[in-house]
């Protein structure tokens, strides 16, 4: 046999399958996600990051206020994504203290797109049951956030937890003389906030800014996306980790251009002024920062690329073992 005959033989016998049940059959598609849980740690705390999901909205003139949209269009090119759409991830994290087990923003309870809702199911798969959960703390009242407070049966979701929220939240979306007088685009985030606080309205727990919840966890006023929108700083030993909430929207539009104005921020220019501080503390800082729609599993850096330019640096894979 000659040398080349002979690797030609080796290479069919490489491809037959080994024994009669030779595992030659495709495999079929699972056909969904498996599981969204990512657990890493602060210092001696134990963070679990939980997706709900995502929703894609359609990219139109209106979702940056003061870009044009060739302009946003580009962006998402810059970045790899669709430029008809903006697909917009959701996540919580839980926060295991050691002592006390507390979930940061609720998501969206599966009432914003049929591709969001996973946070229970998830929630399960993390090993965490939700009876088992201390505190939900609430960042902002906007319905992908508070969604999740109860099931789609009106039932409390997390039916062992203080529901603790911004007071300058509840002052606002609770407020009957601020629902009459929205725009018919925010009616929809008032009613949410009744459906949600009004059955435990006098169990409710309103914070002030700069409240310590537990050591080590204690909010951050980061007021203009909604009035008392909040991020909170989680601090263990040297380690630290900022909770941003909706800071910004997208890393790769709101945090590459900060001066933009996101449809979603009600006090666009109180937004940025905002954006720009927090954005400045975590690079000078080199602090690392959770956010909320960042892609999954939504933690890393922020780098300044420029004086305007910054740039979200997603965290190395480091999971708890």
């Amino acid at each position: 046999m000659t040398r080349r005959s002979m690797i030609a033989a080796a290479a069919v016998s490489a491809m037959a399958p080994v024994g009669a049940g030779g595992a030659l059959a495709a495999a079929p598609a699972a056909g969904r996600q498996a599981p969204g849980v990512y657990r890493y740690k602060v210092g001696d705390i134990e963070v679990t990051a939980l997706t709900d999901g995502l929703n894609r909205r359609p990219l139109d003139a209106s979702f940056v206020r003061n870009a044009p949209v060739e302009n946003v269009r580009r962006a998402l090119s810059d970045a790899f994504m669709d430029t008809s759409s903006v697909a917009i991830s959701f996540t919580s994290v839980v926060v295991n203290t050691g002592s006390r087990l507390i979930l940061v923003d609720a998501g969206t309870g599966g009432h914003l797109a049929p591709t969001a809702g996973q946070l229970y199911e998830n929630l399960s798969a993390a090993g965490i049951e939700p009876k088992a959960v201390d505190t939900v703390l609430i960042s902002h009242f906007h319905p992908d956030h508070i969604g999740g407070v109860r099931l789609k049966s009106g039932e409390l979701a997390f039916p062992n937890a203080e529901i603790v929220v911004p007071e300058a939240e509840w002052a606002f979306w609770m407020d009957d003389g601020q629902m009459s007088r929205a725009p018919d685009g925010l009616k929809g985030a008032f009613k949410m906030a009744r459906r949600v606080f009004e059955p435990i309205r006098r169990d409710v727990r309103r914070y002030d800014p700069e409240t310590e919840f537990v050591t080590g966890l204690v909010a951050i006023p980061a007021p203009g996306h909604t009035p008392g929108h909040t991020a909170f700083r989680l601090s263990s030993g040297s380690e630290e980790l900022i909770i941003w909430s909706d800071t910004t929207n997208h890393p790769s539009l709101f945090v590459r251009n900060p001066g933009w104005h996101a449809v979603f921020d009600m006090d666009p220019g109180q937004a940025e002024a905002t954006r720009r501080r927090m954005l400045d503390m975590v690079t000078k800082d080199r602090l690392l920062v959770a956010g909320y729609h960042f892609p999954f599993p939504a933690v890393g850096h922020i780098a300044r690329r420029s004086n305007d330019e910054f740039a979200f640096v997603p965290e190395m894979w480091n999971p708890v073992l």
